[in-house]
């Protein structure tokens, strides 16, 4: 048991080294100054991928990397179970397109306002005559009441463009929702199924058995009364 536990450590350790590999290079692309540097960040920005690397393929759980540091994001890679259906398959690959699309969003949202920020920044500085940096090599800063300009017009500017992200997210995370219960219903009528084939003296021994349609979400109630019926043939 402890080999089987150290050697899925090891498989982990070694996909997140390989995850934050990955990202190094969009890292150091952010501190570059050069103007060629800014275009292959924009590509980033618009291309970039959580990761290539995925799970081992005896994986029985979800992975959850660390956050990203272009999206401040953790990614999230879906477990794919045995058999999987087509409804589960649907849920899966809906839940796994909205991570890829919220850490596009924050990606160029976060990339956006810090270039802005900066740009801000330096221009307040410039009409106080100073430089970005001071004697010592130091990077400058404005107080908070000077800032709150900036985060004031920065909302207001995308003030559009958050209220589309946040229609898109309540959209895709009811119809997450929706889905999940298809899925549970449907996992729920297996199981009901299995019961009655495995132990059909057991089902008709009772008075009530209640059922879940997976496709309709309903619910049917069939009532077996064997005291009535025996009274009727009385």
């Amino acid at each position: 048991m402890d080999v089987r536990m150290s050697s899925v450590v090891m498989k982990s350790l070694t996909t997140w080294r390989n995850l934050r590999a990955n990202v190094s290079s969009a890292v150091k692309c952010r501190l570059c100054s050069s103007s060629s540097c800014g275009q292959s960040k924009q590509q980033d920005t618009t291309n970039n991928k959580w990761s290539n690397s995925r799970p081992a393929a005896d994986s029985t759980h979800d992975w959850i990397g660390p956050p990203n540091p272009l999206s401040n994001l953790r990614p999230i890679v879906y477990h794919v179970p045995e058999n999987e259906s087509p409804l589960q398959r649907r849920l899966r690959t809906l839940r796994q397109e909205t991570e890829d699309w919220n850490h596009q969003f924050w990606t160029k949202q976060n990339f956006t306002f810090n270039k802005e920020k900066h740009a801000f920044i330096t221009s307040q500085l410039k009409e106080k005559g100073l430089g970005v940096r001071d004697e010592n090599g130091r990077r400058r800063s404005l107080d908070s009441e000077e800032m709150a300009k900036f985060y004031k017009n920065f909302l207001d500017e995308n003030r559009t463009r958050h209220a589309n992200y946040n229609r898109e997210w309540y959209r895709r995370n009811f119809t997450i929702t929706l889905l999940m219960a298809r899925v549970t219903l449907r996992n729920m009528w297996t199981n009901v199924r299995l019961k009655k084939t495995s132990s059909p003296s057991s089902s008709s021994s009772s008075n009530h058995s209640f059922l879940f349609h997976p496709d309709r979400g309903d619910v049917i109630i069939s009532q077996l009364r064997e005291e009535g019926r025996e009274g009727r043939t009385r």
